[in-house]
């Protein structure tokens, strides 16, 4: 814009170093510099920056990376021992942090920045991946929050919670999903629900803070989405609510360990309704003892499940399934890593997944070693 209004100017014949000086000072460079820009305007006829060339790393670059578990300099090193002109170390990380902040910002939250992420390019099949969701080739799920390139991992306890929500929807009846914070309950729900029989419906609920039944009401009329403005009755609410759930529908209750007494009733009398068809599903750490203030809507609990820790067998396939970097690091590590610091809790295993690959992109020559596993470890773990 600079460049085109001195040249305006100077075809009005009113040019002058006033003009260029009081330009230099907007655009914060130096004068000099301005009157380059001036000159290359006038001869090759454009008023932006040069195009600069551009490092664009193959597909065959990518994939080199992804095998060495996003470790740059293992792949500077690949292309040097290729031979022809290699870029150096710096622009090797500069041009792969520009394209992974590049598709990360591309990547919609259903895609949880891991199906775009170029530089964990992975063949769907590639030979020791560990089956993700059905919800797409990525693993990734709606909902579910994951660092770059990961994928969801059915484990024992998913297929557990599945089971136990599948049952519960084919009697229309309740289950309870608890376990401590972190283990993966709301994904395991996430993963169950991603493929639901033709004609349900599924509804996740948000609890409020310091929740009451009215705060809770207003919950359940906003996550159905229904039209028009939030009655001004609580009749005319639950008739609306009510008539929405007429339809087969799957009504998940997160973070149900917040629910008061009152609150449960009010979820109790909306699966007790005649007019509902719904299956209810009581989601999180500390939820069976929220219902035990309740016995009335415990005893017509269907399912009580658990979601343990990972078990410390599965560790090295699950981990290794869950991310590409962890497949570079040796079964026994990978058990030490669980026992120091993660402890089967898939939170911290993702934690410390992001904090991994960014040591990887911005440190040079960085590997994955205990050394450096051990400065992550204070990252994701609390002072005591």
């Amino acid at each position: 814009m600079l460049v085109a209004r001195l040249l305006e100017l100077e075809a009005a014949g009113a040019l002058t170093t006033a003009h260029v000086r009081a330009g230099a000072q907007v655009g914060g460079v130096n004068v000099r510099t301005v009157w380059r820009w001036l000159d290359a305007a006038r001869s090759e006829g454009r008023v932006e920056r040069r195009p600069r060339a551009r490092l664009e790393l193959s597909d065959q670059a990518w994939e080199v990376l992804a095998q060495a578990g996003g470790n740059v300099a293992a792949l500077h090193r690949h292309l040097k021992a290729a031979g022809g002109d290699v870029p150096s170390l710096a622009s090797l990380h500069r041009a792969v942090r520009r394209d992974l902040e590049a598709d990360l910002a591309l990547a919609g939250p259903s895609e949880g920045g891991a199906a775009k992420v170029a530089a964990l390019r992975l063949p769907p099949s590639e030979p020791g991946a560990v089956a993700g969701s059905s919800a797409g080739e990525s693993g990734a799920v709606a909902g579910v929050a994951l660092p770059a390139g990961a994928r969801l991992v059915r484990t024992s306890s998913v297929r557990a919670v599945g089971e136990a929500v599948g049952q519960a929807m084919a009697t229309q009846g309740a289950v309870c999903l608890f376990g401590n914070p972190g283990r993966g309950k709301t994904a395991a729900v996430r993963m169950a629900l991603s493929e639901v029989p033709p004609g349900w419906k599924v509804t996740w609920v948000p609890v409020p803070v310091r929740p009451s039944v009215a705060g809770m009401r207003r919950a359940v009329f906003d996550a159905l989405a229904l039209a028009g403005r939030f009655p001004h009755t609580s009749a005319l609410a639950d008739a609306a609510v009510v008539g929405a759930l007429g339809e087969v529908r799957v009504l998940v209750v997160d973070e149900a360990q917040r629910l008061p007494v009152p609150c449960l009733e009010y979820l109790q009398s909306l699966w007790d309704h005649p007019d509902t068809r719904i299956t209810l599903v009581l989601c999180g750490a500390g939820s069976e003892r929220a219902l035990a203030r309740l016995p009335q809507l415990a005893s017509r609990i269907g399912a009580w499940q658990e979601v343990p820790r990972l078990a410390g067998a599965e560790v090295a396939t699950v981990v290794s399934g869950f991310h590409p970097l962890w497949r570079t690091v040796p079964a026994q590590d990978l058990t030490w890593i669980d026992r120091s610091c993660a402890h089967g809790t898939f939170r911290t295993w993702a934690a410390l997944t992001a904090h991994l690959q960014n040591a990887l992109l911005t440190i040079a020559d960085a590997s994955i070693d205990r050394p450096l596993l051990r400065r992550l470890f204070q990252r994701v773990a609390p002072p005591l």
